[in-house]
C-alpha cells in the first residue's frame, strides 16, 4: 500500500472509531439495547422473587432477586450433552449460546428438559452480527437464526411460543463491523425489521 492510502485508511479507522466506538462490555453493546429492555421488562413482569432461575453461560442476571439461581456455565456445563442436572427450573435463560452450539437442536431440547412443567425459557441469539470466535476457549461460531427461524427451533422442542421478537437497523449493522459498537446518543434505535441484529424468544414448556 503506498503512503498515501496507508494515510488515507487510518485516518477512516480513527473516524470509524469516533462515530462507533467500541463497547467496554456487553452492557454497552449498541446491538442489545433494545433486546435488554424487552427481556428486562419480561423478567420483572415474572416476578423473579418467587422464581427458580437458571442461566446458561453467563451470569449477567445474577443480582437479581431470585427464589434461587445458579449459572450453567461452558465448559463444565454442556447445553448439548445429556443432562445430569436433576434440578427443574421456574425460568431458563439462554442468551448469545446457541450460534456458538454444534446442535441447536440438541441445545434446545435440553432447555426444555431443564424447564419444570409450565417453566419458561428466554432465548436471544444474533444474527446480521459478523463471525466471533474464541477457539482457546472452545467457542466456535456455528449459527444464525431469523424470527421465523428461532420460532421452529423452539417450537421442534416442543415449547409453546409466547413472543419472538427482533431488534437491528442497517447503521447498527454497520457499527459493527470492526469492534463491537457502545450505544451514543447519536445512535439510532429505530428498528429496520429486514435488518435484524439481534433475534430473542420467550417459550413456556406445556404443563
Amino acid at each position: 500500500m503506498n503512503p498515501v492510502r496507508r494515510i488515507a485508511a487510518r485516518v477512516a479507522r480513527g473516524a470509524d472509531r469516533i462515530a462507533f466506538p467500541p463497547a467496554a462490555s456487553a452492557h454497552e453493546h449498541w446491538q442489545r439495547v433494545v433486546m435488554n429492555e424487552a427481556v428486562e421488562a419480561r423478567i420483572a413482569a415474572l416476578g423473579p422473587e418467587s422464581l427458580r432461575a437458571a442461566e446458561i453461560s453467563g451470569d449477567l442476571h445474577a443480582s437479581k432477586r431470585w427464589k434461587e439461581y445458579v449459572a450453567l456455565a461452558w465448559p463444565d456445563f454442556d447445553i448439548c450433552a445429556p443432562l445430569t442436572e436433576e434440578r427443574r427450573f421456574d425460568l431458563v435463560i439462554c442468551e448469545q449460546v446457541l450460534e456458538h452450539v454444534p446442535d441447536p437442536c440438541a441445545a434446545v431440547d435440553n432447555l426444555r428438559a431443564l424447564c419444570a412443567p409450565g417453566g419458561r425459557v428466554i432465548v436471544s441469539t444474533p444474527f446480521l452480527i459478523k463471525v466471533h470466535e474464541f477457539p482457546s476457549y472452545g467457542m466456535l461460531d456455528y449459527w444464525r437464526f431469523t424470527p421465523r427461524g428461532l420460532r421452529t427451533l423452539l417450537e421442534g422442542a416442543g415449547l409453546e411460543i409466547e413472543s419472538v421478537d427482533s431488534w437491528g437497523n442497517r447503521q447498527c449493522v454497520i457499527g459493527n463491523f470492526s469492534d463491537w459498537s457502545a450505544h451514543r446518543r447519536w445512535h439510532s434505535l429505530r428498528d429496520e425489521p429486514d435488518f435484524p441484529v439481534q433475534v430473542w424468544a420467550v417459550a413456556r414448556r406445556p404443563e
